[in-house]
């Protein structure tokens, strides 16, 4: 008897109770309230819920500006690597609507000046991988605790949303593989040691697949894995899909991989964990199927995996499938996710 089902249902349990799915989940209640002033909306090209806010200019294009918090049992236990990632994934929400980073601020607070340079040297570490300048910010050395926000301007001349995903299109998911796992975090590290040059161009990919009319829905990878993120994009673009598992790009045997069909303890602990991974680079793409396969190739000619894992569908269900086992991993008519629910299925952008 195949353990697939048995497989599928424990790793749909556990990505609903993990701590992605609960953080996310956030979201909403804070939208709940935003809904109440909406003085800001009709400057802005998408609704709250995507990964920058877009403001139209008036020659034409958006400004794109992005912001992140960490948690602060991050910062405390890997300052350097805290910072190197707030500056990341900004810069990363910023390529997954199609934009190029200007600039960077932060926010931090800190005990002491040891504790606080760590953090900035780590910040300064990936402004120059990526090519961006942290021109300012804000600094607190009484703090009790350390706690860091950064913050990223930048542009876009057409725009990948998380509201544009239309029954049909094809779900691409681009993992940079070339990386390794940082300690006993969830997170996929392939940028801190990859050389600069390489980084700014897979960085700039996303914005070539906008401005030539490749792609115009998608999402960055976030601490809710890669299944999560496409829940998010679901719930935003008001529709469902089905996603085969053993599809998705995955690290080698080296990484601690052990396949999708090993019954074994530590077999599942890997795939969870895989599941769960916050990567350095990744997102979810949903593709209008006539231009999947040149999106395929542009991955490919970046040696950044990417794959075909589904198909965007009408309805409500995120559905997983492993083999022949199929899962419903959350139904979006029974509980929202992020958004607040007069937001839930807004008319889809189409920059």
């Amino acid at each position: 008897m195949s353990a697939a089902p048995d497989i599928l249902a424990s790793l749909a349990d556990a990505l609903r109770a993990g701590r992605g799915f609960a953080h996310k989940r956030d979201i909403a209640r804070v939208m709940e309230q935003l809904q109440a002033d909406d003085s800001g909306a009709a400057r802005t090209a998408v609704p709250n819920g995507d990964d920058c806010a877009a403001l139209p200019l008036p020659g034409g294009g958006y400004q794109l500006l992005a912001i992140e918090g960490l948690m602060p049992d991050f910062v405390q236990q890997m300052p350097w690597f805290a910072g190197y990632s707030a500056v990341m994934v900004n810069l990363s929400d910023v390529a997954a609507m199609g934009g190029r980073p200007t600039a960077v601020v932060d926010a931090l607070w800190s005990a002491d000046a040891d504790s606080a340079g760590e953090v900035i040297r780590g910040m300064q570490a990936a402004c120059r991988q990526y090519g961006v300048p942290l021109v300012g910010g804000h600094t607190n050395l009484r703090s009790d605790g350390a706690q860091l926000a950064v913050a990223v301007l930048g542009h876009a001349r057409r725009l990948i949303s998380s509201f544009g995903a239309r029954p049909g299109d094809r779900l691409l998911v681009a993992v940079d593989l070339r990386g390794q796992w940082e300690g006993a975090a969830p997170f996929w590290n392939a940028s801190t040691r990859a050389p600069a040059a390489r980084l700014q161009a897979d960085l700039a990919l996303m914005a070539e697949l906008a401005e030539d009319g490749l792609c115009d829905a998608g999402k960055d990878i976030s601490m809710a894995g890669v299944l999560g993120t496409l829940l998010m994009l679901l719930e935003c673009s008001g529709q469902g899909a089905q996603v085969r598992l053993e599809s998705l790009p995955v690290p080698d045997a080296e990484a601690g991989w052990r396949g999708w069909h090993d019954p074994a303890p530590e077999a599942q602990a890997a795939r969870l964990r895989w599941l769960s991974a916050f990567p350095s680079y990744g997102h979810v793409l949903a593709v209008r199927p006539a231009h999947a396969g040149e999106v395929l190739r542009r991955f490919a000619a970046h040696d950044i995996a990417c794959a075909d894992v589904g198909e965007v569908e009408r309805g409500t269900r995120l559905r997983v499938s492993l083999g022949d086992a199929q899962a419903t991993l959350w139904d979006l008519a029974d509980e929202g996710f992020i958004l607040a629910r007069d937001t839930r299925a807004a008319e889809p952008c189409h920059a």
